[in-house]
């Protein structure tokens, strides 16, 4: 038998950054998806068959041994040559690790996705999410929901050493066609999905810069939320502890439970915004670490007092766009609270002169509003659009067409997913 499973990439309407620091966000699923195959086999090869891949200029199918996996060490060294298969192989070892009473052969898996790589619309979580949901249906295991999503995550925290929060899996799990999710990362909460007004509809244009949450801009930004999460904690002399309890382990406090989303910005402006520095380079940081997927580097030069506002600042600008999106009310309200969300991320040192220019041209053309999506560093911007102003996009698309030399890719439209999708057994 071969089970086969759907994952659609996600659109980050607002949140972005603010997952790993237990903020509030605001995901959509897209039209573009990543389905996975997986055929258990009589052997212990696991071998992985992934066309798209081929583009890029890397091998396209690769075969590993179930009996090599034998430590997260070790999957990691087997996947150094080849990255992309990590947030594969990571899979059967999470699941050996958990089910090896049910996980006693090889699989082949056939990997075909819609989702372009690099454009910060979660092509990682859909491929883990679509293989993850065929793969434990394969061995006979019940993998759905939250426990999906941390699985996955975990895949992606641990082997493919990306530094992620929960959002991208959990919105790529639980998403519905022409639904919005808020989710709030304490860890894992989703709340009622969203539509938005009948008067307004979401599209996204990529940049051409390439994205990469395992990219040093993005974890320069989340170790600094974590060191100014730190100082802030010493000055009100609450002890951190690290919480190995649940399935991702954490630092925890009694006052915030480990969130920096959880101040509110009053408290922070008024007692800690101009305690924090500006910037602190990380040979100059003498204090504990509280998050164990960064490192803090000696050379380099992190946004302290920035990232921190931003995890503050944008858990309380999500909950207010999601109030006036259930409202259906002051569509330009929820465009600026898109404006300020991108621009605080290049304060954080997220920024990217060409979704600067998109952006600009959004204002430029009256549109409600816009912002980069995900990490940040480049990928895709999304727009917040009245409905019959397609002509409007299009002239941003086409005046951002001549800028870049080639036409961008555009998204549009959304698809269910992965537990709407189920798996399909053939």
């Amino acid at each position: 038998m071969i089970f086969r499973a759907r994952a659609p990439g996600r659109l980050d309407l607002m949140g972005g950054n603010a997952d790993y620091t237990g903020g509030l966000v605001f995901q959509a699923t897209i039209r573009e998806a990543t389905t996975a195959a997986v055929q258990l086999r009589s052997d212990d090869t696991i071998l992985l068959v992934n066309p798209q891949m081929r583009e890029q200029g890397w091998a396209d199918r690769v075969e590993f041994h179930l009996a090599d996996l034998t430590s997260d060490a070790a999957v990691r060294a087997l996947v150094s040559t080849v990255r992309w298969t990590a947030y594969v192989l990571g899979i059967f070892h999470l699941l050996r690790q958990r089910y090896p009473e049910k996980v006693t052969t090889g699989a082949t898996v056939h990997i075909e996705s819609t989702v372009p790589l690099n454009k910060g619309v979660s092509s990682s979580a859909a491929v883990e999410v679509a293989v993850m949901k065929a793969a434990s249906a394969a061995y006979g295991v019940a993998l759905e929901g939250i426990p999906l999503a941390e699985a996955c995550q975990w895949v992606e925290n641990v082997i493919a050493q990306a530094p992620c929060g929960i959002m991208d899996q959990a919105a790529v799990v639980l998403g519905e066609q022409d639904c919005v999710m808020p989710l709030l990362c304490q860890p894992c909460c989703p709340y009622p999905l969203v539509r938005l007004p009948d008067q307004l509809e979401c599209r996204a244009i990529d940049s051409g810069i390439r994205h990469s949450v395992a990219g040093l801009a993005c974890e320069t930004a989340r170790a600094a939320a974590f060191m100014a999460y730190k100082m802030i904690c010493d000055w009100e002399q609450l002890p951190v502890t690290f919480d190995d309890s649940r399935f991702i382990p954490r630092y925890t406090d009694p006052r915030w439970n480990g969130y920096l989303s959880n101040l509110s910005p009053s408290l922070f402006r008024s007692r800690f915004e101009n305690r924090l520095p500006e910037f602190l380079s990380g040979a100059n940081y003498n204090n504990t670490h509280v998050d164990p997927f960064t490192p803090v580097r000696p050379e380099v030069l992190y946004p302290v007092r920035a990232a921190a506002r931003y995890a503050v600042e944008e858990h309380h600008r999500v909950r207010l766009f999601i109030e006036l999106a259930r409202a259906g009310c002051d569509f330009e309200a929820m465009g600026e609270l898109m404006y300020q969300s991108h621009y605080a991320y290049t304060e954080c040192g997220l920024g990217c002169e060409a979704t600067d220019y998109i952006v600009d041209l959004v204002r430029s053309e009256g549109l409600y509003g816009a912002k980069m999506t995900g990490g940040g560093a480049g990928g895709t911007v999304a727009v917040l659009c009245h409905k019959g102003s397609e002509q409007a996009f299009q002239r941003v698309v086409d005046r951002y067409a001549e800028h870049l030399g080639t036409i961008p890719y555009v998204f549009e439209g959304s698809s269910p997913g992965a537990d709407r999708n189920g798996v399909e057994v053939l």
